[in-house]
């Protein structure tokens, strides 16, 4: 859950040296949207769990979808601590595969009763723009409403794909809350290569 622990004021605020600031949106859904066929994945693509839930499998499929848009919230955490959610029956965790490679992830997490948090949904680079998004967000809708829930929600920022934000709204999601998130860039901390995401700069 994301909770503010600063209310900023109108005007320009400096972010520290080596820090980056990205405008956080989330957006939920409260009620299942209008049954319609699930768009089938292509052959030759399959989404499964992730049966190896251990950190290091975990953080190579988050860093191979992730990577391009800074994800680094799953990095910052100790191994214990991302241990501890793996390990949790109440996080859903798949791959989307193809060849045995995996192009792509969804993690749902139930651990709120009677809510979903769609925590991570995204394809690699490579499969951006060939519809997978869309049937992605299909069976993760499915999964989430198959539970007796009565909100699903997820958060999006600036430093992803620039379509993200429409997408979700396109899906029904809609934006409850804004906030303004301040971290240390992960290209700096070592838990991304350096030349990750030339689009956002690098300010050592």
């Amino acid at each position: 859950m994301i909770t503010a622990t600063t209310t900023l004021t109108a005007g320009y605020a400096a972010v520290p040296p080596g820090h980056l600031a990205t405008i956080v949106t989330s957006l939920e859904m409260v009620r299942p949207p209008a049954l319609r066929p699930v768009r089938p994945f292509p052959p030759g693509i399959g989404l499964q769990p992730l049966v190896d839930r251990d950190p290091e499998t975990y953080r190579s499929l988050f860093r191979d979808v992730g990577a391009d848009w800074l994800w680094f919230s799953r990095l910052a955490l100790s191994e214990e601590a991302l241990a501890a959610i793996l390990a949790d029956e109440a996080v859903e965790i798949l791959v989307l595969r193809q060849a045995g490679r995996g192009i792509g992830m969804l993690e749902l997490d139930f651990r709120q009763p009677g809510q979903c948090e769609l925590v991570f949904l995204g394809l690699t680079r490579d499969r951006i723009g060939s519809g997978l998004g869309d049937c992605l967000m299909d069976h993760a809708l499915r999964r989430a409403w198959s539970r007796p829930i009565e909100r699903i929600w997820l958060h999006t920022c600036t430093l992803d794909h620039p379509a993200a934000l429409a997408f979700y709204r396109r899906f029904g999601f809609e934006p409850f809350a804004v906030h303004v998130e301040v971290a240390r860039d992960p290209r700096l901390t070592g838990a991304l290569p350096r030349d990750c995401a030339p689009q956002v700069p690098l300010l050592g």
